[in-house]
């Protein structure tokens, strides 16, 4: 298990001073990058033996949107490795222990060389150690995605939505899909699943579909090809 304390900032925030959806995912992708980092097994450790652990879904349950300034805890736990999978929590908590969202990981170990998944090696993953699991709701690789949906204009892949693999980053998937559903929907759920990874200069055209419970994006290459599939499921804000 790996935490790490900090205070919610202005940068981070919303119109209503809570704090960003894709602020939270920032938290969480930051926890197991310095989890990583502090066990010798970071990003330098993976360049030089030509690996890379890719996300390939989770699932995030927010209870509460902390507010500004409001003190908070970040953790991570990997509780399983199988194969070329990694499993991973992540949680925020408020300054009384109070969750105030929870996460459910899969991850896959690549080649950069080959672009193939390679299995877990002992000396992959021993550092981390081993956790149980949080308690949260069965969670699926693959999201079922319905036909249908209206097409909106294509969003081209800017530099500063890249990260170190020189792919799309995990979040600016979901910030694409958060803008394309109504600004007053609060997400309470999310449901991400990342099939293809985009690079600069590609063209993703969103598909939404509205459901009883929130909105389905498929972020899709010319083909109709999706490169992630993002659920957002809740209620409208106060």
């Amino acid at each position: 298990m790996y935490t790490f304390q900090s205070r919610i900032r202005y940068s981070e925030t919303d119109e209503d001073g809570r704090l960003r959806l894709n602020a939270l995912i920032n938290y969480f992708q930051d926890c197991s990058t310095f989890h990583s980092e502090d066990c010798g097994i970071g990003l330098e450790w993976l360049k030089q033996r030509n690996r890379v652990w890719v996300l390939n879904s989770w699932q995030i349950l927010i209870d509460r949107y902390p507010d500004l300034g409001e003190n908070v805890l970040i953790g991570t736990s990997p509780y399983d490795f199988r194969g070329m999978f990694g499993y991973r929590n992540f949680w925020m908590t408020d300054d009384q222990g109070r969750y105030l969202a929870r996460a459910n990981s899969i991850w896959v170990l690549l080649d950069t060389e080959s672009g193939r998944p390679v299995k877990v090696q002992p000396e992959d993953v021993e550092p981390y150690g081993n956790d149980k699991p949080l308690v949260m709701p069965e969670m699926g690789r693959k999201i079922r995605l319905p036909e249908g949906g209206e097409k909106q204009e294509p969003i081209i892949v800017r530099p500063y939505q890249l990260d170190t693999n020189h792919h799309v980053n995990n979040g600016q998937y979901v910030e694409m899909a958060r803008d394309c559903i109504p600004p007053g929907f609060q997400v309470q759920e999310l449901q991400a699943e990342y099939r293809k990874q985009a690079v600069l200069g590609d063209e993703l055209t969103p598909r939404v579909q509205k459901n009883e419970n929130g909105w389905i994006v498929s972020l899709e290459n010319g083909e109709g090809l999706p490169y992630a599939i993002v659920k957002l499921l809740g209620g409208h804000g106060e």
